[in-house]
């Protein structure tokens, strides 16, 4: 078999974002649409770590399903490694929240794995059972997390192998929107060393769309703040988390909670 040829780091952008704009129909009359996706544009490099960030609105998951091809834009481009995209494929692939609605809770996970290698890689049934037990090996887990269905296993372990089946399919580009927001604090440290080391030995590319300071300031390396559907800050993301520019972005940090923080009780 021909090694694959992995591409440098330094080859230039993966994801080229430019002008993206999304309208949904407006829900009431008072406005013909709604905009949730305004002028967004960004680069992520090859090997690179992005986070988009803002509160619930922001536009962040809106944008993240467009670069996914779940969504359609209303006008603007979206580009991956060169090639403009335009529909959900193998280049990018997308980690959600909760895991437990992207596996067949009748299904046992080797299984799924296997089933999902044949179908969108075209490997032969012993090479496919192969490679799953290799990818589950890769995220933590082992042949017996293979004889398992999902709902025996943890919130953590589901997320393991929401993430070795978006890798399986070998994308230049993983999104992980709120990926870890449901896990507890040991077991969400745990899953973001896991990256950590996909992203020392591959040449994956991250786009983490959190409303997580701690967590984007731990896993990325440049950030963009969104607010209203448009991008109002971007930069190295200590640079966005220490000297904030934008209001906003110290809005954001202002209301992360900090040791000896107690909730206020509002007056009546």
């Amino acid at each position: 078999m021909t090694e694959a040829i992995v591409p440098p780091r330094d080859a230039g952008p993966v994801l080229v974002v430019e002008h993206l704009r999304k309208e949904f129909p407006a829900r009431s009359r008072a406005a013909e649409t709604l905009v949730a996706v305004d002028d967004v544009g960004f680069t992520l490099e090859r090997g690179g770590s992005l986070a988009v960030v803002g509160e619930s609105g922001s536009g962040k998951t809106t944008t993240a399903r467009i670069v996914a091809g779940l969504e359609r834009a209303t006008s603007g481009t979206v580009t991956v490694s060169g090639r403009r995209k335009d529909t959900a494929a193998r280049p990018v692939q997308m980690v959600f929240q909760d895991p437990f609605a992207s596996l067949d809770p009748r299904q046992r996970i080797g299984a799924g794995l296997t089933e999902l290698l044949r179908v969108r890689i075209g490997l032969g049934r012993a090479a496919a059972m192969e490679r799953a037990v290799g990818l589950l090996t890769e995220v933590g887990l082992d042949e017996q997390h293979a004889q398992r269905l999902p709902r025996d296993l943890s919130g953590g372990q589901r997320q393991r192998v929401a993430i070795a089946r978006a890798l399986a399919l070998e994308p230049e580009i993983l999104i992980l929107d709120e990926a870890v927001a449901a896990l507890d604090v040991s077991v969400q440290a745990q899953v973001l060393n896991l990256l950590t080391d996909i992203r020392e030995r591959t040449t994956v590319a991250f786009l983490f769309v959190s409303h997580d300071l701690a967590v984007v300031r731990q896993i990325t390396d440049h950030c963009l703040v969104m607010r209203g559907g448009r991008v109002v800050e971007r930069g190295r993301t200590a640079d966005v988390l220490d000297h904030p520019q934008d209001p906003y972005t110290q809005e954001l940090l202002d209301a992360v909670p900090r040791p000896g923080w107690q909730p206020r009780r509002r007056s009546a």
